[in-house]
């Protein structure tokens, strides 16, 4: 049984299963190939994910969105039966099946059928995005009991905050929530002074949305600037006030030692995830790379796959993505040579930024080396170059990747992070361009099951820099998902200033930042 699946709205997305195996075939994200973030779904990536099938699939899925989008039948909430739809209809001269559940659910599921805990082990599940803040319990029967609402909204209710300090923002953005949470960390430690407690009182109960930033003019915080040392303070303890409500709940009502399953995009909080992991109220925690609502279209698949089979866990890669587009690529001012390892070791190891593409795009909104920027991580300098590159605020942090097995050298945490989702302090004080302003980091780490292309470029760098250690951050133009095709790869890397660009087994080298093994300033460990 073939499932196809889609996810309407922003983070458009179209997901196909094979119930039978049951594997992830492909997940194709709308923003990918440089469409603007948080597309929907557009006709070129339809006409792409149903390139890839050789026949009509036997299930259509459609995963519930705002009530009355599109006639929607099943709207946004809900976990309880009946919020679903069964039906059949006829495509191109077909008759299928047809399912559609809330948008609550494909969060649902989608974190079960990709955690990695088997059938019959019972779990607990939030879902904290935009709207839900709910904790759900998932037993061995696949039977699922609503455990309560922490507060409605916290997603909006964390972005909020940003707009309210920022002059340039009329409402809030998708765009702000990682920009708050690299902000946070320029906050001080301290209880809430009288105006921030007053805040957190004001914004943690409601559940009204959308707030409205002028109903806040009087506020201390309209428009003081998002890096004002007050704003981040604040920052700060309205997070931790987020956080310490849904953790006062868990350990009142979470009292089992369930695993944790953690979906929605609140999911992308690091700092949370990893005191999520230090509660010691589970025996273990599992966050998607997909947990926000790129993620929604796998979870409707497998609630479909739940529906008709019974089954609702599932095989899957994080790489499961679009296949890159190899079109035209204009050579002129481009070196080319074979991949060798050390050829881009060594570049990188002299202050060279490198784009680095293989294979298929990953899943999800976090670079995890198929579609990743690569430097060297022993300069302050490099972290301000890459923001530059990246059109990004000098506050935002850049993200490091690291062997596998080398973790404990270098971070606090040792254990793997795959899918760059858990918060690191960092323990390498030469690791300049990663070390956040609170001394963290987040890390990806990296074995070679998991990404050997990525695991043989950081081992030749370890040989040659005596660190297994590289910055990463995402191929993109400024507000677009992933860089896909190489006209657009070598576009950007003319525009932003890259040095050079890996696609799968071959390096180009922009000649007037021509590299070779035994050139370039050699930026030392």
């Amino acid at each position: 049984m073939r499932i196809m699946s889609f996810k309407p709205g922003h983070d458009g997305t179209i997901a196909v299963l094979d119930a039978s195996a049951p594997e992830l075939i492909y997940s194709y994200e709308a923003e990918k190939d440089s469409f603007a973030r948080y597309s929907t779904i557009n006709p070129t990536t339809i006409l792409e994910a149903a390139g890839r099938l050789d026949a009509i699939p036997d299930v259509f899925a459609v995963g519930g969105w705002a009530t009355g989008f599109n006639h929607d039948p099943v709207g946004y909430y809900g976990i309880a039966q009946g919020s679903d739809v069964v039906s059949e209809k006829t495509i191109f001269g077909k008759k299928v099946h047809f399912y559609s559940s809330t948008h609550e659910r494909s969060h649902l599921w989608g974190s079960y059928g990709m955690s990695p805990f088997p059938a019959g082990m019972p779990c607990y599940v939030l879902i904290w995005e935009g709207w839900c803040g709910d904790f759900y319990e998932v037993d061995e029967y696949l039977q699922v009991v609503h455990l309560g609402r922490v507060t409605a909204n916290p997603g909006h209710k964390y972005t909020f905050l940003y707009a309210l300090a920022d002059p340039s923002a009329e409402r809030t953005r998708a765009g702000d929530a990682g920009k708050l949470m690299a902000l946070c960390a320029y906050g001080q430690t301290g209880s809430p002074d009288r105006d921030e407690q007053a805040l957190i009182d004001f914004l943690l109960p409601s559940d009204v949305w959308p707030l409205s930033k002028e109903e806040l003019r009087n506020s201390p915080y309209y428009n003081i600037g998002v890096t004002h040392q007050k704003f981040t303070n604040l920052a700060r303890r309205v997070s931790d006030a987020i956080f310490d409500s849904f953790h006062t709940f868990a350990k009142k009502s979470l009292t089992k030692g369930y695993p944790l399953l953690i979906s929605g995009g609140c999911g992308l909080n690091c700092e949370w995830n990893r005191r999520w992991l230090e509660t010691n109220l589970f025996s273990d925690i599992f966050i998607p790379p997909c947990t926000n609502d790129t993620g929604s279209a796998i979870g409707t698949a497998v609630d479909a796959m739940r529906h008709f089979t019974g089954n609702a866990k599932v095989k899957w890669n994080v790489y499961s993505g679009q296949p890159f587009t190899f079109d035209e690529l204009d050579r002129t001012g481009l070196e080319v040579h074979p991949l060798d390892y050390g050829h881009v070791a060594s570049a990188l190891l002299g202050g060279k930024v490198i784009g680095w593409v293989q294979g298929n795009c990953e899943i999800g909104p976090r670079a995890l080396g198929n579609r990743s920027i690569l430097a060297a991580p022993f300069s302050k300098a490099t972290h301000e170059r890459l923001n530059r590159i990246k059109n990004r605020e000098g506050f935002r942090p850049i993200a490091p990747v690291c062997l596998e097995q080398d973790v404990a050298l270098h971070f606090d945490l040792p254990r793997p992070s795959p899918y760059m989702l858990l918060f690191q302090k960092v323990l390498d004080s030469r690791l300049e361009a990663v070390i956040h302003v609170d001394g963290t980091a987040r890390a990806q780490t990296v074995s070679w099951k998991q990404n050997p292309h990525l695991f043989q470029l950081l081992t030749s760098f370890k040989a040659k820099s005596g660190v297994g250690v590289l910055c990463n951050t995402s191929l993109n133009f400024n507000g677009t998902g992933f860089i896909n095709r190489a006209s657009d790869l070598l576009t950007y890397a003319r525009a932003a200033g890259l040095d050079g660009f890996v696609i799968n087994d071959t390096f180009y080298v922009l000649k007037e930042s021509t590299v070779t093994a035994s050139s370039g300033q050699k930026e030392t460990a």
